[in-house]
């Protein structure tokens, strides 16, 4: 989760504050969301999809590389698990390096 508190649109933390008190929230959203169309609200939906969906892409991508980092240690080369990914060598080999024991 910490990869998801990591913006990359300054703006964003105010939308993706996961530890906000709802007190305040709610008066946000009533002062700012009385008038809303239905364009407003599309909009609306439509950012919470893209934050439901980067999340979900942060979750897999950070399961993504924890295996390769295990494929790494149990012996499985960068060549082989780039064919089974669609990924470079190269990508695999720096996210998984073979570790130094």
């Amino acid at each position: 989760m910490a990869n998801y508190l990591k913006m990359r649109i300054p703006f964003a933390h105010e939308i993706r504050d996961l530890y906000a008190r709802s007190h305040s929230a709610t008066a946000l959203s009533c002062a700012t969301m009385c008038n809303m169309d239905e364009l407003d609200e599309r909009i609306v939906a439509a950012t919470k999809k893209r934050i439901r969906a980067e999340v979900a892409f942060n979750n897999a991508d950070a399961e993504l590389r924890e295996l390769l980092r295990e494929g790494r240690a149990a012996g499985k080369g960068p060549s082989h698990m780039a064919k089974l990914t669609g990924f470079t060598r190269e990508w695999v080999a720096k996210i998984a390096p073979l570790s130094k024991s």
